[in-house]
């Protein structure tokens, strides 16, 4: 009985990973693709650095014909880090370091054929890779003496957000700032400054994907959620970056939370 479930389950196994090839390489056919990244070595003696040291990065696909002056960032996910140790182990994986990053694979908003992606295709479009653990929130000066784990990300969001506005972002008639999950919370944390930096453009835009996390007082698992973003809030010094219409108002670990939905 056990051979006979474990030959059907392989079966499936084997079903799922043609399927997905097949989907990949119809993707590639039709325009998606992956894209190199350009890593910020500039900004590295302003401390403007991931986790582990490395440079922050980011993959662009250029915008062409009436979508040259327009740009869509996606700020990618990858949850938070919550104490020095959780930091520390993160720094040796790829959400830890843009060194350990591999090329992304642009589809979805980010990819380049029209049917699949009608509103975006012909737009600049930048992956942003996320490497801080926080959210692009933090700016800690001194480098953690025991684990060596440096925590600025909103520096890292800084010498992005410069270096696309020199390539022609600061041009842009429409801008997107968009997310998901810990990107989506970025996105929102972020977004007013996106704004800042784009004075004269036609139309800018934030949409957080998955990065609200409700706080509801009879959902379960609020105690967790409340204790975790608490210890992310901490662990990045995050109390003093976050909006203070917010703060004054609610204890900073339900800010970094994205908003306080009440359930009752």
């Amino acid at each position: 009985m056990g051979k006979h479930i474990q030959t059907m389950v392989d079966h499936w196994l084997i079903k799922l990973l043609m399927c997905s090839v097949f989907i990949l390489n119809a993707q590639l056919a039709h325009g998606a693709k992956f894209v190199n990244l350009t890593f910020l070595e500039w900004a590295v003696p302003k401390g403007a650095v991931c986790l582990d040291g490395s440079p922050p990065a980011y993959a662009l696909d250029e915008g062409i014909g009436d979508g040259a002056n327009s740009w869509v960032l996606f700020i990618e996910g990858g949850g938070w880090c919550s104490s020095k140790a959780d930091c520390f182990n993160r720094s040796k994986i790829p959400i830890g370091s843009t060194l350990l990053k591999s090329r992304p694979f642009f589809s979805g908003i980010m990819d380049n054929n029209q049917t699949f992606n009608p509103d975006f295709y012909n737009w600049n479009r930048v992956f942003v890779m996320y490497c801080d653990g926080g959210s692009f929130m933090a700016d800690i000066e001194k480098v953690d003496p025991e684990t060596n784990v440096t925590y600025r990300g909103a520096r890292i969001f800084d010498a992005i957000m410069d270096d696309l506005l020199a390539k022609g972002m600061k041009n842009a008639d429409n801008a997107l700032l968009t997310g998901g999950s810990a990107g989506g919370l970025a996105t929102t944390l972020n977004c007013d400054k996106f704004r800042g930096l784009l004075p004269n453009a036609g139309r800018v835009k934030c949409v957080a994907d998955s990065g609200t996390f409700l706080h509801g007082e009879n959902l379960p698992g609020v105690k967790y959620r409340e204790d975790y973003f608490a210890h992310v809030v901490k662990t990045h010094e995050l109390a003093q970056r976050l909006p203070t219409t917010c703060t004054s108002k609610m204890d900073p670990a339900l800010v970094s939370k994205n908003s306080r939905l009440k359930i009752t």
